[in-house]
């Protein structure tokens, strides 16, 4: 029997959000502590990466109007969820010391590791602006609606974030397996490369790849000027709910489980 219980969750949550706020400023500091430009790489990786592939693939995909927009959208919202979930998997076994001496809910250790990727997302928002401007893309109002698909992207990293660190406290490999997965995943979506080039048997894919119809939304909003469809965006606020939902359950079920594997 699973001792759950949403309105605990929520006083929980309120009770150590000033915890919270440590554990996200620790991620940050822990990810760039070894490195001479430290958080200015928030700023460069996203740049870099862009430049090298729109040498590469712009004259590919001529058709793709403002291609170094068309993929700093794509790209972004799928290393927040990549490199949220991948941190967050990690962070039940790599925080065991603390939770195993004081308690402290176990769930904030995945939280804080994917606020601490949206901080990082968020500078880099930046550098999309910034060639937004170069290119003479439009700063539309609809750009304030990209808030809600990045909430529930957020939403959805977390809950994958959860999943993957429960099992993972048990089954080490995941870690591995879940790298190749998220390889399979960047190549099976159109990031980098056109939706139109995906043969139209195998197009039912992206259809219902939330992370994707997400990567849509985005696309809308700070490249194309307009309003996504409610729809693509409920199948996205949908399915994050009900992956925070199971990562939940999944934690709650097993987390008396966990001293017995760290």
């Amino acid at each position: 029997m699973v001792n759950f219980s949403v309105r605990e969750w929520l006083e929980n949550f309120r009770k150590y959000q000033s915890l919270l706020s440590e554990l996200v400023i620790r991620d940050i500091k822990i990810k760039y502590r070894r490195s001479v430009l430290g958080i200015f790489w928030s700023f460069l990786d996203p740049l870099f990466s862009m430049i090298v592939l729109t040498i590469v693939f712009s004259t590919l995909f001529h058709r793709i109007h403002n291609y170094p927009v068309y993929y700093l959208c794509g790209f972004l919202a799928y290393q927040l969820f990549s490199s949220g979930s991948k941190t967050a998997m990690r962070s039940l076994v790599s925080s065991s010391g603390i939770w195993k001496t004081i308690y402290v809910p176990k769930y904030l250790y995945a939280v804080s590791s994917v606020l601490s990727n949206f901080v990082t997302y968020l500078l880099s928002l930046v550098v999309l602006f910034a060639i937004m401007i170069v290119l003479n893309v439009k700063f539309t109002i609809f750009i304030l609606f990209a808030s809600l698909p990045i909430l529930a992207l957020i939403i959805m990293t977390i809950g994958a974030g959860l999943i993957m660190g429960t099992l993972n406290v048990f089954f080490r490999d995941m870690e591995y397996l879940y790298n190749v997965f998220m390889m399979i995943l960047m190549y099976g979506m159109p990031i980098f490369y056109p939706a139109y080039i995906v043969p139209q048997q195998y197009r039912f894919i992206q259809a219902y790849n939330p992370l994707y119809q997400l990567i849509v939304c985005l696309r809308d909003c700070f490249l194309y000027g307009q309003l996504y469809p409610v729809s693509t965006l409920l199948f996205g606020m949908i399915f994050a709910f009900i992956l925070l939902g199971i990562g939940l359950l999944l934690l709650y079920k097993y987390q008396d489980k966990f001293i017995l594997y760290v």
